[in-house]
């Protein structure tokens, strides 16, 4: 019960859930759900530890996706970028945990696939930056825009985990 009030206040309110209730949007762009990488992908954020709270498969609207990615829209491959997402489903997820937000950021790696590290998501399934399979919220700001954005209140469910005793003292 109190995990399901702070949701609804921090998702009204637009505060941040600290420690180990931050969270993080993450999506598998329609490159890796053509891919089959979902599993994969889900797979190791299960592996590190954190907590699925919400998830979607959706085609995602150009309105939807120009409103997520604003910040971006005086680059020249906004329209491209845009048009892209919208090509085919993607599967949008919200992730719990302590220092989800970076630490996620890390296991992705960097934009451009050439510089990801193996062992990271983008290392070890992209080549071409405009195929970079997902998208992680870079800031825990970010995280609450984009959270807000994709997901309503109510398609988020928290849930005691069993393990939580195993991952956090």
């Amino acid at each position: 019960m109190i995990c399901l009030v702070l949701a609804i206040l921090a998702h009204a309110f637009q505060t941040a859930l600290t420690g180990i209730h931050e969270r993080t949007f993450i999506a598998i762009k329609p490159d890796g759900v053509q891919r089959r990488l979902v599993g994969e992908i889900i797979r190791r954020f299960e592996q590190k530890g954190f907590k699925l709270i919400g998830m979607k498969l959706m085609q995602a609207s150009e309105d939807l996706l120009r409103d997520h990615y604003f910040d971006l829209k005086d680059r020249p491959f906004y329209n491209r970028l845009v048009k892209d997402m919208a090509s085919s489903p993607l599967v949008a997820m919200v992730w719990q945990g302590l220092n989800v937000v970076k630490t996620a950021r890390n296991m992705l790696g960097e934009t451009d696939p050439a510089h990801s590290a193996p062992g990271t998501i983008r290392g070890d399934f992209c080549i071409e930056v405009s195929r970079n399979v997902i998208h992680g919220s870079d800031s825990v700001e970010s995280a609450i825009r984009e959270v807000s954005l994709w997901f309503h209140s109510d398609e988020l469910v928290c849930w005691d985990d069993c393990a939580e005793t195993w991952l956090y003292e």
